[in-house]
């Protein structure tokens, strides 16, 4: 019996596996972890401004056909509400026609349970914000989280995020 057919039919595969199996592997050195690095986007499109070294932000929205000017409490990444209990704060803006006082009001929502002192969302109407889609403002005094930020200067529509470097995420 010819068993030359059968041994050959058997060896090819094993070559080819042992031979897959014999490949050395150059042994790699992992990649530099990449640094990915984190800038807060305002949820609604708006302006971004700081309250502390990131601790919470406000997203600033103008609808400039309306002459409103809605307020946002945001945690530090922009990506969460945070529900306070003011019933309102003051902007002091540089207008055209000198300051204006902008007094945003606490907004209630039935469909989230925001009521009057538990709310994220703040609005103001105002005529002149009609014209006016560039000024200089200054929040005098909020309370987010316990902590009281006063005197926080921006400029709309460039926040107040001066810091060119990005942020790391945790």
């Amino acid at each position: 019996m010819n068993l030359k057919p059968f041994i050959l039919v058997c060896m090819v595969p094993a070559a080819g596996f042992n031979g897959g199996c014999s490949k050395t592997e150059k042994a790699s050195t992992p990649a530099p972890e990449a640094v990915h690095q984190y800038v807060p986007h305002p949820l609604h499109g708006g302006t971004l401004v700081k309250l502390g070294e990131d601790e919470y932000s406000i997203e600033l929205v103008l609808d400039i056909s309306a002459g409103k000017l809605q307020a946002y409490i945001m945690d530090g990444d922009a990506e969460d509400f945070v529900r306070i209990p003011e019933a309102s704060f003051e902007i002091i803006a540089k207008a055209p026609g000198g300051e204006e006082v902008l007094t945003m009001k606490a907004v209630p929502n039935g469909a989230t349970g925001e009521t009057v002192g538990d709310t994220a969302l703040f609005e103001v109407n105002s005529n002149w914000l009609k014209t006016t889609p560039r000024f200089d403002a200054v929040i005098k005094e909020l309370a987010v989280g316990g902590n009281k930020y006063r005197n926080i200067a921006f400029n709309f529509p460039k926040g107040n995020d001066t810091d060119k470097k990005e942020k790391k995420r945790p």
